[in-house]
């Protein structure tokens, strides 16, 4: 029996029904729609908040869609929306750092340049180009540990391990204000890193599992926006602050986490695997509203469990491993082509690049439109994923990627020609780097930089999701280092220009593994996907 008028509103809180002749109906809820199984009833008539909706026979068992109130689509979304901005308080302190190193470099020479002429060293210490290399790189190292570590633990529940890494990630750049020497900021560097690859993993995981398909995308492009707000603040504020204040700034951040992760609730899917089905149930109904049935979304969920350790045994480990083989693959060949982009190049030289292309134009300048499009291109991202798709944004990224990085190579070479022509770069030409830069960051932080780590909570099984996570984050830091310290010989070997046209070649190479492997994962629940790779 269909309504003869349907609403768009489709969610779990309804209004004003008054069915007549109804015989034996129950009602089953999922995560967007309320459903009623209707059987041997006659035509009926329900009012609602739009006037009265005749129903008629049909047959029996007939799944049909209940007419909601508007009103109900944020309060449902709301406690998924609350939680996501608290574990991405994370992803914010994680730029923060991340922008720490180009405003605290200048600052430590700058100390270190007014001691010399005035003899005062009781706040500068020595630093060489060496070892600023090293305060700039030192904490990818950490985070690749940090990032097989985190896999690890989220064994042990993806909140807890939010709330503990807080407190060390806090203690480290509270002892960077102290630090009195070059080493200690190596240290303590090494721990941010580690602390920060666990966070950004772990709430990577906690939004994918407690978000519904139809927003899990766009809540997980929170964490890409909360990081490129970090490191424009960062930048801000190291316009004003010395890198021992800028510490102290940073260190605010992971203790806000503290507190406030505190008060969201545990996943109910890491709850379901630990055997606390009543606990799951209760972060479902914070999660979906108190008003929800969450009974249909709990069976999936502990069904989900059941199979996946009733497979378990019959394959041991090597079984285990057939089932994230695939997805390692794929979410460790977008972080290889992601790092191997080019961007590591331009987040840690990019005042060094500019200054070589741009010629009259202020490199610092550059710099900053850099980091406030690839803001901007995050916020849009996360409004395009879930409707747009995966895989669409991901192909025209790496498109987009590759002309912009080709571009930019040849006109680093025609500056080339130019000042061994005439000994002087043109100027009238700046706005063209300028604008191969712009573009590549667009469509950098709008394809196969959020997505890379939105695969990460969604490809891999539930019962091997911390350590494939933990694989796929330490695979991509390392990245991240070799890219930072490989750069700097590229550009020896093959010149600046060459440099960017082997990044071009790079990006066609990860266009065509996208098309190849990569799949499409939008409106898709996370235990659809599980099955998927349990078959294959």
């Amino acid at each position: 029996m269909l309504p003869t008028t349907h609403h768009p509103y489709q969610h779990h809180q309804y209004h004003h029904y008054n069915h007549h002749h109804i015989q034996n109906t129950r009602f089953v809820v999922d995560d967007r729609t309320m459903w009623t199984t209707q059987s041997d009833y006659t035509d009926t008539t329900s009012t609602t908040l739009y006037g009265p909706i005749k129903y008629h026979d049909m047959a029996p068992e007939l799944m049909t869609p209940m007419v909601l109130a508007p009103h109900s689509v944020v309060p449902y979304y709301l406690p998924q929306v609350l939680a996501a901005l608290v574990v991405s308080l994370g992803s914010f302190a994680a730029g923060l750092g991340k922008g720490y190193s180009s405003p605290a470099i200048a600052s430590l020479q700058d100390k270190q340049n007014y001691a010399r002429h005035t003899g005062n060293f009781s706040d500068a210490f020595a630093v060489s180009q060496q070892q600023v290399s090293w305060v700039a790189s030192v904490s990818m190292l950490g985070a690749l540990f940090g990032g097989m570590f985190g896999g690890l633990a989220m064994k042990f529940g993806r909140k807890r391990v939010l709330v503990c890494t807080s407190l060390p990630f806090s203690g480290a750049w509270i002892i960077t204000m102290f630090a009195t020497s070059v080493e200690v900021m190596f240290f303590t560097g090494f721990v941010g890193g580690f602390c920060c690859a666990i966070v950004l993993l772990v709430s990577q995981v906690y939004i994918s599992e407690i978000a519904v398909p139809d927003i899990r995308g766009c809540l997980s492009a929170v964490l890409k926006v909360s990081s490129q707000i970090g490191v424009l603040v960062s930048f801000a504020a190291g316009a004003y602050l010395d890198w021992r204040q800028l510490a102290l700034v940073i260190a605010s951040a992971p203790l806000m986490l503290l507190v406030c992760a505190l008060y969201i609730p545990e996943t109910p899917s890491f709850l379901v695997l630990a055997g606390r089905e009543r606990d799951a149930a209760a972060a479902l109904r914070w999660l979906r509203g108190p008003d929800a049935d969450v009974t249909r979304e709990l069976a999936t969920l502990r069904d989900n469990v059941r199979a996946g350790r009733t497979l378990r045994p019959a394959g041991g480990h090597g079984h285990g491993l057939a089932l994230i083989m695939q997805p390692v693959f794929i979410t460790c060949g977008l972080m290889l082509f992601q790092r191997f982009s080019g961007v590591t190049a331009f987040n840690s030289y990019a005042v060094s690049i500019f200054r070589e292309t741009l010629g009259g134009m202020d490199p610092h300048g550059g710099a900053l439109a850099m980091a406030f499009v690839q803001l901007l291109s995050s916020l849009l991202s996360g409004l395009l994923v879930d409707s747009v798709g995966r895989l669409p944004l991901l192909v025209a990224s790496s498109v987009f990627m590759s002309l912009a990085l080709a571009s930019f190579g040849s006109f680093a070479y025609y500056e080339q020609i130019q000042r061994q022509r005439h000994a002087a770069a043109a100027t009238d030409h700046d706005w063209i780097p300028l604008l191969c830069v712009l573009v590549f960051t667009i469509a950098f932080s709008m394809g196969i930089s959020p997505i890379s780590w939105l695969l990460v909570g969604e490809l891999f099984p539930l019962e091997y999701r911390g350590l494939g996570g933990a694989l796929a984050t330490s695979f991509n830091y390392a990245c991240a280092f070799v890219g930072v310290k490989t750069f700097v010989d590229f550009q020896e070997m093959f010149g600046l220009h060459g440099a960017f046209w082997l990044y071009a070649a790079i990006s066609v190479c990860g266009l065509c593994f996208i098309v190849c492997f990569v799949p499409e994962t939008k409106g898709k629940d996370l235990e659809e996907m599980d099955h998927r790779y349990a078959r294959t």
